[in-house]
């Protein structure tokens, strides 16, 4: 068996709002689905992201990033995103991965890292044949 993808699956208080936001995010709505709206899936190139109408009653948010979605430049995502006013929680900065990265948090407070690989190993830190096995 060989695995394909993941796609992440976020907790959203306001699923309009949510979709919204990730639309301003470049991120194309990919359906929507339940009557009242319940679940909805985002997709900007090869990422997809799940939105799910809150479930519990107090939201689930990560410590750290719900999602760290590799990109091909860092600084031009970082621009576009200012130019669209998505506020910015963490600027560009080089991290000790390898990767040039920033952070954004979406309404519910989940944040999602954007991050260029700058090695120009093709699969990213970690992802490679051999690496993590031993």
């Amino acid at each position: 068996m060989k695995t394909r993808r993941a796609m992440p699956v976020l907790q959203v208080s306001d699923l309009s709002a949510s979709v919204d936001y990730y639309n301003r995010l470049g991120f194309a709505t990919n359906g929507i689905w339940g009557e009242p709206a319940t679940f909805a899936i985002m997709q900007r190139g090869d990422v997809s992201i799940a939105l799910q109408l809150l479930r519990a009653e107090e939201m689930p948010v990560n410590t750290h990033w719900a999602a760290y979605i590799y990109v091909d430049d860092a600084k031009a995502v970082h621009e576009e995103f200012q130019a669209a006013g998505i506020d910015i929680d963490r600027p560009p900065e080089e991290a000790f991965y390898g990767c040039l990265d920033f952070d954004v948090a979406d309404p519910d407070g989940h944040l999602l890292a954007f991050g260029q690989d700058l090695d120009a190993e093709p699969h990213g830190p970690g992802l490679g044949a051999d690496k993590g096995n031993g």
